[in-house]
């Protein structure tokens, strides 16, 4: 739980979060954080997420009403827009924190993906994101001078083996929300996307390799790797009125990671493993 006491910067403000599974989740603990911060919103999940997860806790300590929905259907995303009109009125804020590979899940090689699961991994954790923007825009629900953050990672621009299909995912991801970031502005509305470091969630740490994958980040980042209440609280800033001139951006929030090339610890660490070998001593 992040010790920040609120600030009242989303006071009266409203909005749509995606992807709460568990009290470990990314949008979990945006969630808590959104409602620190003074605002009201809705939940929504895919049916069967709703089903393994323990969202009706999340819904009980925020107050927020859950709407379930498919983002991969016209339809249900179509009626999810509707039913939060009904709630809310309208939104000033939406949270995509959706992302799913079945190949990853059945440790499918990248060389040799199943195309329909391709296929699910790029409409659920990407395409949704312009689904859910249209219908958003098309149902009037999308408030002026609106923020929306989808979150991201760095494998949308340096490759992570074991995040397969998960790198293609996130780069079109980040397009998307460039490209309906450059149609909104004209209304006021921000797009970006937050690449955050790998964060001890429930779908981090299922990912085959991810141990390693957050050492490594630890290790160079000269920060370390942010967790996921600091995330909440990066993106609380984002949907303030205190960055109304940022859109477009794919932001990282990875301590320093993208940047850094390579740190002293892990310098000293090669030198006692290797110097020998290749002289590094």
């Amino acid at each position: 739980m992040s010790e920040l006491q609120g600030y009242g910067l989303l006071k009266g403000k409203k909005g749509m979060i995606f992807g709460a599974l568990d009290d470990r989740s990314l949008a979990w603990r945006i969630a808590i954080a959104c409602k620190r911060e003074g605002a009201d919103f809705v939940l929504s999940n895919a049916p069967i997420a709703l089903r393994l997860g323990v969202l009706d806790a999340l819904s009980e300590e925020t107050g927020a009403p859950i709407i379930p929905c498919d983002v991969s259907s016209d339809d249900e995303v179509a009626a999810l827009m509707e039913q939060t009109k009904e709630k809310l009125g309208s939104v000033d804020f939406i949270l995509h924190a959706i992302g799913m590979s079945p190949n990853i899940r059945k440790k499918k090689e990248y060389s040799d993906l199943n195309y329909a699961w391709y296929n699910q991994t790029l409409d659920i954790s990407a395409i949704s994101l312009h689904r859910v923007l249209h219908h958003a825009e098309k149902s009037g629900l999308l408030n002026d001078g609106g923020s929306v953050v989808a979150l991201s990672y760095i494998g949308a621009q340096r490759i992570f083996s074991k995040y397969s299909d998960m790198n293609d995912a996130k780069a079109l991801l980040e397009s998307i929300a460039r490209n309906y970031g450059s149609r909104l502005a004209k209304r006021g509305i921000r797009v970006n996307t937050v690449s955050q470091a790998p964060t001890k969630t429930s779908a981090g740490t299922g990912i085959k390799g991810f141990d390693g994958m957050y050492t490594y980040a630890e290790m160079i980042a000269p920060l370390g790797n942010p967790t996921a209440d600091e995330c909440a609280d990066y993106c609380v800033t984002l949907f303030s009125d205190l960055t109304r001139k940022v859109t477009m951006q794919n932001l990282y929030h990875d301590g320093g990671f993208a940047t850094a090339g390579i740190s002293e610890e892990m310098i000293e660490g090669l030198a006692k493993l290797y110097g020998k070998e290749s002289g590094l001593d």
